[in-house]
């Protein structure tokens, strides 16, 4: 690891919004660091017009934030390298930056989701596949963060999650600054079942909304989605408190409530009769919700975790159901204590 940060060099996977913003924080931090995007549009963008018109329209890009399609010229001799893509790319990316990344590289995700078949983490298939990289060297980067707040400099809070207190730490003061501050915890696990499970419960919040049901359903489903991901978290052997925290109930709260979340949306569409398919079909950019949601799901039959609200959304996306009718099943479930399954 190269303990002098200022000299820290940096590749960026993905240039999507999230990953264009997050390149955009580090440039602007003066770090020199090579972007890859999938596209050759957004790579020509970038190049001649300094801005990702495609996923971040609007912001200017610094000259030291240098876009390539070529992932070898973008990994090779990094000290740190970010991976930003969708969840269900992140095997395929993963195996293609093996012969690129060093032993030492600190590999940190900011991809949230869990994949379909195997139920595992973005972190679980980094190291599977680059498993000559020490698992200590993999962080995770979370939080209740929208990417053009963060590219705007708009004051954000996140978390950096890592088994290896010195690794955090590292990661920690490459990415803060003035308007971006990260902790760190040392709960990988519970910072990923947060990131992922609030997209499945903000596209919950959006139904709400799209039906006009009003504040109180909304604030009932963030609260009871908060016990939900309490449940499936320490199952998995997260930390319940992580959950409490900026990656957990921190993101929570920002994408059931706030219209720049693509999950939101997406369900608010579905509240208001819209068919999954044509809003698919509408949307350049992924809402990582619609797919973790399948997972989420399958992963509660496994492990037999309670997860209602989850599974409504999961029976809205996948088998037709009336969302008129999910709300009557919650609503009308056996009477419980409030803790049953998180104690």
């Amino acid at each position: 690891m190269n303990m002098d940060i200022s000299k820290t060099r940096i590749g960026v996977v993905g240039a999507g919004s999230w990953g264009t913003a997050l390149a955009k924080l580090l440039a602007d931090k003066g770090f020199p660091l090579d972007l890859w995007a999938f596209e050759q549009e957004v790579k020509e963008q970038i190049e001649k017009e300094r801005e990702n018109k495609v996923f971040l329209p609007g912001f200017v890009l610094p000259k030291n934030l240098v876009p390539s399609n070529d992932l070898e010229k973008v990994l090779k001799n990094k000290d740190l390298v970010l991976v930003v893509v969708p969840s269900h790319c992140m095997r395929n990316v993963s195996l293609e930056m093996k012969p690129f990344v060093s032993p030492d590289t600190i590999v940190v995700t900011a991809s949230k989701g869990i994949e379909n078949v195997t139920h595992q983490t973005m972190t679980d298939i980094l190291s599977e596949n680059l498993d000559f990289i020490p698992k200590e060297n993999f962080v995770v980067l979370s939080g209740p963060s929208f990417a053009k707040e963060v590219a705007a400099k708009i004051p954000t809070v996140v978390a950096a999650a890592s088994k290896n207190r010195q690794v955090g730490e590292y990661v920690q003061a490459v990415f803060s600054c003035s308007t971006f501050r990260v902790y760190v915890n040392d709960d990988p696990v519970g910072t990923q079942i947060g990131g992922a499970m609030k997209n499945v419960l903000a596209i919950a919040a959006g139904i709400c909304d799209g039906m006009n049901m009003g504040l109180n359903p909304r604030a009932a489903l963030i609260t009871r989605g908060l016990t939900e991901m309490n449940r499936l978290g320490s199952k998995m052997g997260a930390d319940p408190l992580t959950l409490s925290g900026l990656a957990g109930v921190g993101d929570l709260l920002l994408t059931c409530t706030g219209a720049l979340s693509r999950n939101y949306t997406v369900g608010k569409q579905i509240g208001q009769g819209k068919k999954l398919d044509d809003i698919i079909s509408e949307m350049r950019m992924v809402a990582e919700g619609v797919k973790t949601t399948r997972s989420v799901y399958n992963l509660s039959q496994k492990l037999g975790v309670e997860l209602p609200i989850c599974n409504e959304v999961y029976a809205v996306l996948f088998e037709g159901r009336p969302v008129a009718d999910t709300v009557a099943r919650l609503m009308n479930r056996t009477l419980k204590h409030e803790l049953d399954g998180v104690r």
